[in-house]
């Protein structure tokens, strides 16, 4: 029986990026004998404008029976101006939260031939390697009450609630803890504990949780703090675990260290496993259509599904080598290129990448 990969290609440079990770896992499946049952659905902006939900039923449907999803980027400006409940953002935060992906993996990796790529000194990121643990369906994205409305003095005001419980704070502790395992053991957890009750009780869940690995040194820092070290001492960071909305900024920041955004996967899993993997940036408007969008994060994420949701560490490993060969060929989309390297466009990536696996 085949497995079963629902492919979501998202907005703007969306189809793009996802049609050169499917010409990666078309060559894996040929090398590796995996059968791929690819089927596609509808999510974001482009959902919106062929159903009036950025998110429809059908889509939820298919990510329910699929085994993983591979997504590209949703959003762009041309959907700004609509309502909450149908922008494509709010899509994905409700194909998130139904099919309970709680836990975000977002690895931000230093290869060593973009080094020069980075906005920080050498000496400073080489070698870095870390792993931000998001949740991903609590906290203030998800809270209730929130909304916009009219004071007394005809003021408007917009609220949001933070707020997270128990459980939700154990099983992404033990997601981070059980992640560290596996690298140097060590997780920093970060919050705004001096300030926040929800913090208070974060870093009070993650004590506790942290009792379950002795092997792992746990350390806390607050999320300003946090900010300021990933610039100034990255390398410090094993394994970070944070809530929803700080994971989303800081794995931004951290995405720059690499050199570009365009570098970093994602994986978002649920308790059973079941993922969906999308690259970390946006879904680029200035660039769609000019085929000129790195490729490679979302090549990058396919290695993911194939580990996480399949099993099939051998072959994400063959991709990951791949991405590697292809860069110490030379070979750069524009936001990676620099002078002496060979600039591609989107397509002559992706098929670099199939030839060097």
């Amino acid at each position: 029986m085949g497995k079963k990969l629902l492919i979501l290609k998202g907005d703007c440079i969306g189809p793009e990026i996802v049609n050169e990770a499917i010409k990666v896992l078309r060559k894996i499946s040929q090398l590796y004998s995996i059968d791929f049952e690819m089927t596609e659905g509808l999510l974001g902006g482009a959902a919106y404008d062929e159903t009036g939900d950025p998110c429809p039923e059908e889509t939820l449907e298919k990510g329910h029976q699929c085994d993983a999803i591979l997504m590209g980027s949703v959003g762009g400006p041309i959907w700004d101006g609509l309502d909450r409940r149908f922008r494509p953002e709010t899509g994905l935060l409700k194909l998130r939260s139904d099919l309970e992906l709680f836990g975000n993996l977002r690895p931000a990796i230093l290869y060593p031939q973009l080094v020069a790529a980075s906005s920080l000194k050498p000496e400073i990121v080489s070698g870095l390697n870390i792993l931000i643990v998001r949740e991903l369906t609590g906290g203030i994205y998800f809270g209730e009450p929130r909304g916009i409305r009219i004071l007394e003095n005809g003021e408007k005001e917009g609220f949001n609630t933070y707020k997270y419980c128990e459980s939700e704070i154990r099983r992404i502790g033990h997601l981070a803890f059980d992640a560290a395992m596996l690298r140097d053991k060590r997780v920093c957890s970060v919050d705004k504990a001096n300030v926040l009750e929800a913090s208070m009780l974060w870093r009070e869940i993650i004590e506790e949780t942290a009792s379950d690995y002795p092997e792992v040194t746990l350390s806390h820092m607050y999320v300003d703090n946090a900010a300021m070290q990933l610039v100034k001492e990255p390398k410090q960071f094993d394994v970070v675990v944070t809530g929803n909305m700080f994971g989303d900024i800081l794995s931004d920041a951290a995405a720059m260290l690499t050199g570009s955004i365009g570098m970093l996967p994602s994986a978002s899993l649920n308790k059973n496993g079941k993922g969906l993997y999308e690259p970390c940036h946006g879904s680029a408007p200035d660039i769609a259509g000019q085929g000129i969008a790195n490729p490679l994060a979302t090549i990058l994420s396919a290695a993911m599904l194939l580990r996480h949701s399949f099993g099939e560490n051998e072959a994400a490993n063959a991709i990951e080598n791949a991405v590697s060969d292809v860069l110490d060929a030379g070979l750069r989309t524009p936001d990676i290129c620099s002078q002496g390297n060979i600039r591609v466009n989107t397509s002559d990536m992706g098929d670099a990448v199939a030839a060097a696996l």
